[in-house]
């Protein structure tokens, strides 16, 4: 089941938001349902069905009207939200306080569509709390924070890269994007920059274009001629769609998304979502950095 802090994503800054061009994906379903009973599965199965479908609502929403959301999208501050709140109340509270940037019809379609994702949002919850317990939510997280310790991927060159990637430094910050994705190109440049900048403090970005997963060979092309029109020097990686990291990029439901790991594959604290091209973004982002790095000198 898609755990709260997934599903929030959905409101990174995406700007050419539409369900091809801005990565919102279909929310996916557990592998838990093989240890339930046969009664017991098949509920699970219908739940998870059920969220699927309230998930994709909200996303045709988007979808139906892309130009005014794509306006919308653009004016979002991730740090003002709320990740435990009903997500309508953030869109509603980021219509409010840009509403002159809006026309008439512009805000009508806006308040019509927070009514609707507010009523998908109760019944999100609702069935989320039927179905998940905090032991689910524990080793949830446990997973995920862990899904970089046994990696193994290559880069465009056909390098082969495993985890001394990560033990290998401080701080490694993995940005997951893909080509088509306008806010994910849009802050290449940015991310290279930041490469640069966090060389010397022992720390790296790597990028996870999740098209070229399993090593596509069409799709690793296209990622690299978009890499070096940006003027990207650092390294992107193709990794197994079915490896743990592999499964943890297929839940990422908005794009773009960074997040930072530490010298032991562990990610450490929220992804970061939206582009650092925007500044406020970007110095969110060199805050946390500053903190890995220090809580790894610390430690040795």
């Amino acid at each position: 089941m898609k755990n709260k802090l997934s599903f929030i994503s959905i409101f990174t800054l995406c700007i050419a938001l539409s369900l091809t061009a801005c990565g919102v994906k279909q929310a996916s379903t557990t592998d838990s349902k093989n240890t339930q009973t046969e009664a017991g599965s098949e509920a699970s199965g219908k739940s998870d069905s059920r969220l699927d479908d309230l998930y994709q609502q909200e996303n045709q929403l988007f979808a139906d009207h892309a130009d005014v959301w794509n306006k919308a999208f653009g004016m979002m501050n991730k740090s003002d939200a709320d990740p435990n709140g009903n997500y309508a109340d953030y869109l509603a509270g980021t219509v409010e306080s840009n509403k002159n940037s809006f026309t008439d019809d512009e805000l009508k379609t806006l308040n019509e569509d927070i009514e609707t994702i507010r009523k998908i949002e109760e019944q999100i919850a609702e069935l989320e709390n039927k179905n998940t317990s905090s032991d689910d939510n524990k080793k949830d997280s446990s997973k995920a924070s862990s899904v970089f310790s046994d990696f193994s991927g290559e880069d465009f060159d056909g390098n082969k890269v495993d985890d001394s990637l990560f033990s290998g430094n401080a701080v490694t910050v993995v940005n997951f994007w893909f080509t088509g994705c306008k806010p994910c190109v849009a802050e290449l440049s940015k991310l290279n920059e930041l490469n640069e900048a966090i060389k010397s403090m022992g720390g790296e970005v790597v990028g996870i274009n999740t098209e070229t997963f399993d090593g596509n060979k069409t799709a690793i092309k296209e990622a690299a001629s978009v890499l070096e029109s940006q003027g990207v020097k650092y390294r992107n990686l193709s990794i197994d769609s079915s490896s743990d990291a592999g499964k943890y990029a297929s839940e990422i439901m908005a794009f773009p998304t960074t997040i930072l790991v530490d010298r032991n594959g562990n990610i450490v604290g929220e992804p970061m979502l939206g582009g650092i091209d925007n500044k406020d973004n970007y110095d969110t982002l060199m805050k946390q950095i500053q903190s890995v790095i220090d809580a790894d000198s610390t430690n040795k």
